[in-house]
């Protein structure tokens, strides 16, 4: 009976388009409610940096649409919904107009998610697996202290690169590419101790 009950509270994809706007950031996984307080600026000025970059080589290549924390329904029953830092989708696949007012259906093709210091290594592994399980072609995992991108992909490889390694879309975003040291390089030195 107990487990009836649990399930009956699990939140749907629905349930969390309704919760009011705020400052918080919201995420269902397996119908369980995740939230987190907005992030830094070291992760906001790295966000806009990314996603600026990919935005411009996807419009002047007609590749796509990218976007930034939109909800994306990764599977239903319980509900998993992310909200990526950036996300890029293919023109075929984009949605039509009437259903882009509320979370997609179906996972993005690339996601890039910047790790905050107090991400938990199981929380930024869940991340990175439930991304590729349903159908993300594509993961950057950026750490802003290390200066560094961790890359993931399908067949569950990752590539550690930093300094002057060059990030690329591969046949996920045709043609992007992205020095890690010029990703980081405008931005004050993250991993410098504070004061």
């Amino acid at each position: 009976m107990a487990e009836v009950n649990s399930r009956a509270a699990l939140m749907t994809a629905e349930d969390l388009y309704a919760i009011p706007d705020d400052d918080k950031h919201y995420e269902l996984v397996n119908g369980e409610l995740r939230v987190s307080e907005p992030p830094g600026f070291w992760h906001g000025a790295l966000q806009t940096q990314i996603a600026a970059a990919l935005h411009t080589h996807v419009a002047t290549h007609g590749l796509g649409v990218v976007v930034t924390e939109s909800g994306f329904v990764l599977r239903r029953g319980p509900d998993i919904v992310r909200g990526p830092d950036i996300a890029f989708i293919r023109t075929d696949r984009v949605p039509p107009p009437d259903r882009m007012e509320r979370f997609i259906e179906g996972a993005p093709d690339f996601v890039a998610e910047i790790v905050s210091p107090g991400d938990a290594a199981w929380e930024i592994a869940e991340k990175v697996d439930g991304y590729l399980a349903h159908g993300v072609r594509l993961v950057w995992m950026v750490y802003p202290r290390l200066r560094q991108v961790v890359v993931h992909t399908p067949d569950r490889l990752s590539r550690v690169l930093r300094g002057n390694e060059t990030l690329e879309g591969g046949e996920v975003v045709p043609g992007f590419i992205l020095s890690v040291g010029d990703l980081f390089g405008d931005l004050p030195n993250a991993a410098a101790p504070r004061a």
